[in-house]
């Protein structure tokens, strides 16, 4: 292998860093996300969704809740279950 093409290899180390990249949810997003969903069964004097979209937003609430603060977290997963448990 040649000097050249050593450098040329070196030089693509920068391409892929060695930190992995973390995500960090926005929570005012988070917060928007799950209002809206709240509102919603709020809203409904039935159950607004089928079965897949239920346990399909029972799924996000517990986890797009865990970006929140604890306790932030849990009055929302609070609120969520009690409208559940409200349109079943």
């Amino acid at each position: 292998m040649s000097r050249t093409q050593l450098d040329m290899f070196a030089e693509q180390d920068d391409l892929f860093p060695t930190e992995p990249i973390v995500y960090r949810a926005d929570p005012d997003r988070i917060r928007r996300r799950l209002g809206r969903i709240l509102a919603e069964a709020r809203a409904a004097d039935t159950m607004p969704w089928d079965r897949s979209r239920l346990e399909l937003y029972r799924t996000i609430f517990q986890q797009m809740a865990l970006s929140l603060p604890e306790d932030e977290a849990a009055q929302l997963r609070l609120e969520f279950d009690r409208e559940i448990e409200r349109l079943a």
